[in-house]
């Protein structure tokens, strides 16, 4: 199962709205065939590993990080797959979470003689599929905000110098969480002041697709980021010309219920999510960090910590909350931290609720 769980990761960025999953094929206490989900429309992992493996599957045993799917997509289900190899067992990680078919595949593999058995490492199967599980459930991409600042909390200078905060081993971090995400997102402060690429440099990667909130199409035309593909997200009766100017170079740009300065987070993770994206990095600057916390809406906090003082005078990397009281604060649970050569990654999600 770890094998399936590495295999998985190779996959995550590329085959939303669907899973990255990983399978091996085990005969013998050898693995006979490794397969990982490709892009949507290709074989899933199932598919591939078996592939792989051609009659040494017979009697073999499949280890999968997801219940293989029971239902008809843009592929065949996967059980008719195992089945037709003559698998002897399933092994998963993590069932299921889609509501319309959890524990369709499990069930209906039994029912045809072959053994289906779950409980391996399961938690960190469950968290390979996390992505997948907040757009399935919700209809909403998870969302992971990045915020890179000095000690004392600060993006950039009072005059806005941001470059660069940390160093490189925390600017390749950066660069690989975009290629494991389907999108990025900044606001238009951060494409005027920055003008960001927001690209995936390091070799093998992906670009996502770069999204920009912008409520008064203040964005400029001849900004790096805009080209095909990229989402500009504004407000209803923003400049008719100035959004068909973007169009024209390329850009995608959708209007939103909303007033120019405050479009509800909602709304925006909304969109992307019925446009198939399941992954959302967002970047900053401030007030989007500020407006994407106050919604609730963010699943994963990274704030990466460089050893440095900028004073009071500084940009900072949270703005205004509208907390008056330090038992108002916002909480957030570490769930680890690591040094990134002189800088400091903590990682954070919200507290679990109690039912």
């Amino acid at each position: 199962m770890s094998e399936a769980l590495r295999l998985a990761r190779r996959g995550l960025g590329r085959t939303s709205p669907n899973p990255s999953v990983g399978a091996v094929v085990v005969k013998g206490g050898r693995i006979v065939g490794r397969g990982y989900t490709r892009p949507v429309g290709g074989p899933h992992a199932e598919v591939v590993a078996l592939r792989q493996a051609g009659a040494r599957a017979r009697a073999a045993t499949l280890y999968v990080t997801l219940e293989p799917c029971a239902h008809h997509g843009q592929t065949p289900p996967c059980i008719d797959a195992v089945r037709a190899a003559g698998i002897a067992r399933v092994v998963y990680g993590a069932r299921d979470p889609n509501p319309k078919v959890g524990g369709g595949g499990a069930a209906k593999l039994r029912r045809t003689g072959i053994a289906a058995t779950t409980g391996v490492l399961s938690r960190e199967c469950e968290e390979s599929i996390r992505f997948f599980r907040k757009h399935v459930t919700t209809g909403l991409p998870w969302v992971t905000l990045k915020l890179a600042a000095t000690l004392d909390g600060h993006i950039a200078t009072a005059g806005g110098d941001s470059r660069w905060v940390t160093g490189p081993a925390a600017r390749r971090v950066v660069h690989q969480l975009r290629n494991t995400h389907d999108a990025v997102l900044v606001g238009a402060e951060t494409v005027l002041r920055d003008n960001p690429s927001l690209t995936a440099r390091i070799r093998g990667g992906r670009d996502p697709i770069r999204v920009v909130l912008d409520g008064r199409v203040r964005t400029p035309t001849a900004a790096k980021v805009v080209r095909a593909g990229t989402i500009i997200l504004t407000a209803s009766g923003a400049s008719r010309s100035k959004m068909e100017r973007l169009r024209r170079r390329g850009a995608t740009v959708v209007e939103l219920t909303g007033h120019a300065g405050s479009i509800a987070w909602r709304t925006v993770l909304s969109e992307l999510g019925k446009r198939g994206i399941c992954s959302l990095l967002v970047e900053g600057g401030g007030v989007v960090a500020a407006n994407a916390l106050r919604s609730g809406l963010v699943d994963e906090t990274l704030l990466f910590y460089a050893p440095k003082l900028v004073g009071g005078d500084g940009r900072a990397m949270v703005a205004a909350l509208g907390v008056r009281r330090m038992a108002k604060a916002l909480p957030l649970r570490v769930i680890r931290s690591c040094w990134l050569g002189s800088d400091l990654l903590v990682e954070a999600r919200p507290p679990v609720r109690s039912k």
